[in-house]
C-alpha cells in the first residue's frame, strides 16, 4: 500500500508540472500572437504601436525562456535590420512607424542593449549557437566602451551615449541596472567593470532616497561630489522606470539594498490602496489610476507572494503583460 501511495504522489508531481507546463507554453502564446507581429517587430500596444530596442531584447529574452527559437531568430533579425547602428554595437533606441524615416533619434537605450546582449548569452547556450555567443560579446564590448563612466567614484552605466553625461556630472535611470545580466557577464568576464557596476548601483540605489516614502526617481542626477538628486530635465516622480528596479535587484539576488524596503512600503501603505501607478516624490501628488497587474505582480513577486497567472490579459497593454511574463521568467530561473 505505501508503495502503491508513493508512485500516485509521484504521478501527480509529474501531473502538476505538466500543468504548469502548459500553462507557461499557453502564456507565451498569447503574448506572442498579441504583442509580436510576423517580422518579429515588439510592438507597444500603450505608446502609439512604436517600436523600441528594450521591448525587442525583452521580446528575445522571453522567446529563448519559453525554447522558442523560431520568434527568437525572427525579432533578432528585425532588430538588426531596423535598429542597429552602422557606427558601435549597439541599437538605437525608438522605432515609430508613423514617422520618415522610422528611426529618427539614433542614441541607444543601455538596458535595450543589455537585454539584447543577455538573451543572445542565454540562447547561446540553450541552442549551442557560437553567432548569438560572438553578437552577445560585440554588444556587451560595445556597452563597456561607451557606457561605462567613473564619476565621484562610482562606476555607472550611462543611459546612453549622447545627452546624459555633463561636466558636473551625470544623469542616471537606476531601472537600466539590470542584475541579472550583469551578473552572468561578470562571471564570464571577471576582469571586466561589470560587478563593480552591480556593487555600485546596489550603492547608488540606497543613497537614491527621496521624499516622504524614500523613493528612486526614474531620474537622477549625480554631482561629481556624489550628491544625488531628482533629475533636473524629468517629473521628479517613482514611475513607469523605477517601478522595474525591484524586479531586477531582487531577480539578480540583491535584496539587500535599503531601496528596496522603501519601494514595498509605498505599495503596501494601507492609507493608499490600490497603491498608485506613480507618485511625485516632491509634491506627494498621485496617479489618479492604479499600478497596473504587471507592477502588481512585480509587488507580489518582490514580497514572496503568490504570484498572479502568467497569461496576458484583455486589459493587459504591452507593458502590464511584459512585466508580468518577466516575474514568471524570474521565478522560473529561481
Amino acid at each position: 500500500m505505501l508503495y502503491r501511495f508513493t508512485l500516485s504522489a509521484g504521478l501527480l508531481v509529474c501531473l502538476f508540472s505538466s500543468i504548469s507546463a502548459a500553462q507557461a507554453d499557453s502564456a507565451w502564446h498569447v503574448y506572442r500572437e498579441r504583442f509580436v507581429n510576423a517580422e518579429g517587430r515588439v510592438i507597444d500596444t500603450g505608446n502609439h504601436n512604436i517600436s523600441h530596442s528594450e521591448g525587442q531584447g525583452w521580446g528575445m529574452m522571453l522567446a529563448q525562456h519559453y525554447n522558442d527559437q523560431k520568434t527568437f531568430d525572427q525579432i533578432w533579425r528585425w532588430t538588426r535590420r531596423h535598429l542597429n547602428r552602422p557606427d558601435v554595437s549597439l541599437f538605437s533606441w525608438r522605432y515609430d512607424p508613423r514617422d520618415i524615416p522610422a528611426v529618427r533619434d539614433r542614441n541607444n537605450a543601455t538596458d535595450g542593449d543589455l537585454f539584447i546582449a543577455w538573451a543572445l548569452y542565454l540562447a547561446a547556450e540553450r541552442w549551442d549557437n557560437a553567432n548569438y555567443a560572438s553578437a552577445s560579446k560585440s554588444i556587451r564590448s560595445a556597452i563597456l566602451e561607451n557606457l561605462t563612466y567613473e564619476v565621484a567614484g562610482f562606476q555607472v552605466l550611462l543611459p546612453g551615449i549622447e545627452g546624459f553625461r555633463r561636466n558636473e556630472g551625470a544623469d542616471l535611470n537606476l531601472s537600466y541596472w539590470f542584475i541579472p545580466a550583469l551578473q552572468d557577464f561578470a562571471e564570464i568576464e571577471p576582469n571586466e567593470s561589470w560587478d563593480r557596476l552591480i556593487n555600485d548601483g546596489v550603492k547608488l540605489l540606497d543613497q537614491a532616497r527621496f521624499g516622504a516614502y524614500l523613493l528612486p526617481t526614474d531620474w537622477v542626477q549625480i554631482t561629481q561630489q556624489g550628491e544625488l538628486s531628482p533629475a533636473t530635465n524629468w517629473a521628479p516622480r517613482f514611475s513607469f522606470d523605477a517601478v522595474r528596479i525591484p524586479l531586477y535587484f531582487v531577480w539578480g539576488g540583491r535584496e539587500e539594498a535599503s531601496g528596496l524596503g522603501s519601494i514595498k512600503a509605498f505599495w503596501d501603505d494601507p492609507v493608499h490602496q490600490p497603491a498608485p501607478a506613480w507618485v511625485d516624490v516632491v509634491s506627494d501628488e498621485r496617479a489618479e489610476y492604479p499600478i497596473s497587474r504587471g507592477v502588481d505582480a512585480i509587488r507580489a513577486y518582490v514580497s514572496g507572494e503568490t504570484l498572479p497567472s502568467s497569461t496576458p490579459q484583455q486589459q493587459d497593454d504591452y507593458f502590464s503583460a511584459t512585466l508580468l511574463m518577466l516575474v514568471h521568467m524570474a521565478e522560473d530561473m529561481h
